[in-house]
């Protein structure tokens, strides 16, 4: 968007400095320049990152646990033979 603003004249020959040390053009420089200023003016809590809490299912080790299907398969054929057993 352009729009048209009015600089000191001393912050204008820092940026254009700022720009040639930098080697990038004017116009990226001075949005660096904004973004960073604003940031440092409202600074945004920053969240902490988190981080979920494993925990053991007791999964089986003979599954397969890329394959919810066969997991549920086993599940269901032990859920089957302990009703077996109770039966007896």
């Amino acid at each position: 968007m352009r729009t048209t603003i009015n600089i000191d004249d001393a912050l204008l020959e820092k940026a254009r400095r700022l720009a040639e040390r930098s080697g990038s053009s004017f116009r990226s420089t001075l949005n660096r320049v904004l973004q960073a200023g604003l940031d440092k003016l409202d600074p945004r809590p920053r969240r902490e990152q988190y981080r979920p809490t494993a925990y053991s299912m007791g999964f089986p080790p003979a599954a397969n646990m890329d394959k919810a299907l066969d997991l549920a398969s086993l599940l269901e054929d032990e859920e089957s033979v302990r009703k077996l057993l109770l039966k007896k």
